[in-house]
């Protein structure tokens, strides 16, 4: 009773988290060395490619580089045009994504909040250039709202934007058949 079932191979006892990679063991070693990788930053470029398919990694941050991000999103943005009173002021034109798809890689101890009305939109930007590169918005409290003119050239092919009426946010969010499902992974 217990060890091994019949016809399966036991992974060799080895330091913790190393696996056997078989045949594929070579292939690995090359992959790692030829893009001067550690494995951890393989598996991650390898999980990345897998978990994140269809979607490219954009990166981006405020005008004075003290925050910086990255965000796996299409390249081909869906950017909200919001009408309420703090898009208008700010233009805050933004696509959403869910937290999953979203790392802020520096800057977290320079980053302030401001909120207002429902208090429950959270307005992150640069303590020292004031840029707002991602926000948490009220419509999608579980993501983020993205800024595309805050993205590093390169990765977006297009942009569609979508006027919303958020002078009337509780109708506008009702009626609208997607805008709540953005942050679902």
């Amino acid at each position: 009773a217990g060890g091994t079932p019949t016809g399966a191979k036991a992974e060799p006892a080895g330091p913790p988290g190393t696996l056997d990679l078989g045949a594929q063991s070579g292939r690995w070693a090359a992959f790692q060395e030829r893009h001067r990788l550690s494995c951890e930053e393989a598996a991650r470029l390898l999980l990345d490619a897998y978990e994140y398919r269809g979607l490219v990694k954009h990166t981006g941050g405020c005008h004075c580089g003290a925050v910086r991000f990255e965000v796996w999103a299409s390249a081909d943005l869906h950017v909200f045009n919001c009408n309420c009173s703090i898009c208008t002021k700010k233009q805050n034109r933004h696509f959403i994504v869910p937290a999953s798809r979203f790392k802020l890689l520096k800057g977290a101890d320079n980053l302030t909040t401001y909120t207002f009305n429902t208090h429950r939109a959270q307005h992150t930007f640069c303590k020292t250039c004031g840029v707002q590169s991602f926000y948490t918005p009220r419509s999608n409290p579980d993501g983020y709202g993205i800024a595309p003119h805050c993205l590093d050239d390169g990765t977006v092919q297009t942009i569609i934007t979508e006027d919303i009426n958020g002078k009337e946010w509780e109708k506008a969010v009702r009626e609208h058949k997607t805008i709540r499902d953005m942050s679902k992974p």
